[in-house]
């Protein structure tokens, strides 16, 4: 069988990269990978770089990204991604097309698919935040043939919006074996490690030090800037050094951005260090060192879950997602962050929850691959076979 991965950015390989390592160790298989949108741009990290760095072989680099973070380049940008890549789909001829998540940049490779007859996989469908990314997720699944979810809620909706209950599978969250699979690696490995990446002040992980991932919601351009002041007040308020990644590449991004870089240069109380980009097994040690991790990333609800890290969820981009008893959810007021990271630091770290899976993921998934599954391309809502 020939299955082709797309990465169309750095949070889409942290989310398959144990599937893609799977499959590309297994025989039955035939590997293809293909990087787009900010999955090759340098001001995001080109994570397409750490995936050769892996030992996996890129098959093809489209530039589909726009040099703009409004919310009419996001549409323009998945509408570069779905003019390119039915040429490359030709080239290849998949037998088997998997996409991760709800990015714009995946409904273009999920709508290029299904307009070519071409089966689609995909993971972390079901899932609700509250959000656009919300929406467009739920389109991905109404394209999918595959459905490998992380929860058991997840299912039942997958199965609610009327996809057959025999093609969605219960398989846990990828980003969790990366978890599980982590090497061992020491603070002063570690420490020597992340002053290879990004630009700002050396900070000790040995001591305490909280971790920052904040990224705009399109849905609230206006308030933007004015939530990321806040979120680096509060933070610096505590007292404690920053170790801050760059946001994703969505409308108002640059305003996040603008005001890390600000943060870097002028004067403030606390070290901070800002990465572009990291490679996902060094990002979650950092997430099993830190004290407490802030902003409105879901790896704080999936993977922190799993390891157990106090977090701090600021505002709506994940309000209506599953969570765990790791997580503390607040408004987007300076006042009440500090006081939520206060208290998660008093805290200290929780148990391990499986809300999300146990690590194994990719082994599910590669399990029902090799089964040689039945797709049709054409699919039909399943509630009509009980008509």
């Amino acid at each position: 069988m020939k299955i082709c991965i797309t990465v169309g950015s750095r949070a889409n390989y942290a989310s398959i990269k144990s599937v893609i390592s799977a499959i590309h160790s297994a025989p039955e298989f035939e590997l293809s990978l293909v990087c787009y949108g900010s999955a090759i741009e340098s001001k995001h990290g080109n994570v397409s770089l750490t995936i050769e760095e892996d030992g996996f072989h890129v098959d093809y680099r489209l530039h589909t990204s726009l040099q703009s973070d409004s919310l009419g380049a996001m549409a323009e940008s998945a509408g570069n991604a779905l003019s390119r890549l039915p040429t490359v789909f030709e080239s290849l001829d998949p037998d088997l097309v998997f996409v991760v998540g709800d990015r714009y940049e995946v409904l273009a490779a999920s709508m290029a698919a299904a307009y070519m007859n071409i089966p689609i996989a995909h993971t972390m469908g079901g899932e609700v935040t509250g959000t656009l990314d919300e929406s467009v997720r739920h389109a991905i699944t109404k394209l999918s043939h595959l459905h490998f979810v992380s929860t058991n809620r997840s299912k039942d909706f997958v199965i609610r919006m009327g996809e057959d209950p025999r093609s969605v599978f219960l398989t846990g969250c990828p980003r969790l074996d990366l978890v599980r699979l982590a090497p061992k690696m020491s603070l002063n490995t570690l420490n020597s490690k992340i002053m290879d990446y990004g630009s700002g002040d050396l900070i000790d992980i040995e001591h305490p030090f909280v971790l920052l991932m904040q990224h705009p919601v399109t849905t609230e351009l206006f308030d933007i800037n004015d939530q990321i002041i806040n979120t680096l007040e509060a933070v610096n308020e505590v007292g404690l050094p920053i170790l801050a990644l760059w946001p994703n590449a969505d409308a108002g991004s640059e305003a996040i951005s603008k005001e890390l870089r600000r943060w870097l240069t002028n004067k403030r109380e606390v070290a901070v260090r800002i990465f572009r980009n990291l490679p996902p097994e060094i990002y979650l040690k950092l997430m099993s060192q830190t004290n407490c991790l802030v902003g409105n990333s879901s790896s704080g609800i999936r993977e922190g879950s799993f390891i157990g890290v106090p977090v701090v969820n600021i505002g709506t981009r994940q309000n209506c997602r599953e969570k765990s008893f790791n997580v503390v959810e607040v408004g987007t007021e300076q006042r009440e962050i500090k006081d939520a990271v206060i208290r998660q630091l008093q805290h200290g770290k929780y148990t391990s929850s499986q809300l999300y899976g146990d690590g194994f993921a990719a082994e599910r998934i590669v399990k029902v691959l090799s089964s040689r599954p039945t797709l049709k391309v054409q699919k039909t809502l399943n509630y009509l076979s009980e008509i």
